[in-house]
């Protein structure tokens, strides 16, 4: 599935005025509109770290295609956490895997999550014409500026970061506020939570992306690049 360049053209020439619009609109219009504009075209990744952008599409779509990228090495606590949120909102995650060995480029190897996170989603996305992320400007330095709806043309989609002006402290009010289920391991210091061998928990003055890939001179596995 892909956009016609006519479609993307115009997309192009309105960006500017939707990311203008958007700034101050909440992640929940950001998402109905993105659903009337993409409707079944639409797929939205989660690592789940936590629900809430699972909450606000629920909200805002009612039912949508929501992927999870299972590199094989992600703590058991997220496997359990993904299966009570399909429970909890009664919906199937597809999980979408590299169908390599553990063996072979393991967790924290030089092209580990080239090969188990950034290819499968490239798999993922020859199937929609709009990817929904979670990522936020906070996240990290390379973050800083994503906006919120752009079209990404080295994977040739739009892509849609309906959370990118929020902060952390956004994210805890909206799940307290909601009484969202919590991943487990943020109740033990992990603020951020990607793949067991190469996630640790932050101690206070630290930042949340500081406790991953420690030791090593990485602050993103590539899907956002």
């Amino acid at each position: 599935m892909s956009m016609q360049t006519k479609e993307i053209g115009t997309l192009k020439s309105e960006l500017s005025e939707i990311n203008s619009s958007f700034e101050n609109s909440s992640a929940e219009n950001i998402l109905s509109w993105a659903g009337n504009r993409f409707a079944d075209g639409l797929v939205i990744t989660s690592s789940f770290q936590d629900c809430v952008l699972v909450d606000i599409a629920y909200k805002a779509l009612g039912n949508a295609r929501i992927v999870f990228l299972d590199t094989g090495f992600h703590f058991p606590e997220t496997i359990a956490y993904m299966k009570r949120i399909e429970k909890k909102y009664s919906r199937n995650v597809e999980i979408v895997t590299s169908g390599l060995a553990d063996d072979v480029s393991p967790c924290g190897s030089s092209d580990c999550c080239q090969l188990r996170k950034v290819l499968p989603l490239l798999n993922v996305l020859k199937t929609a014409t709009a990817w929904v992320t979670g990522i936020k400007r906070v996240d990290t330095p390379e973050r800083l500026n994503a906006p919120i709806v752009s079209y990404d043309d080295a994977k040739g989609i739009v892509k849609i970061n309906p959370l990118a002006a929020w902060t952390d402290e956004d994210v805890t009010a909206y799940e307290e506020k909601w009484e969202l289920p919590r991943h487990p391991l943020t109740f033990v210091g992990y603020k951020s939570i990607g793949c067991a061998p190469t996630t640790r928990p932050t101690q206070d003055g630290e930042s949340p992306r500081d406790g991953r890939w420690p030791g090593m001179n990485k602050t993103e596995c590539g899907l956002h690049i």
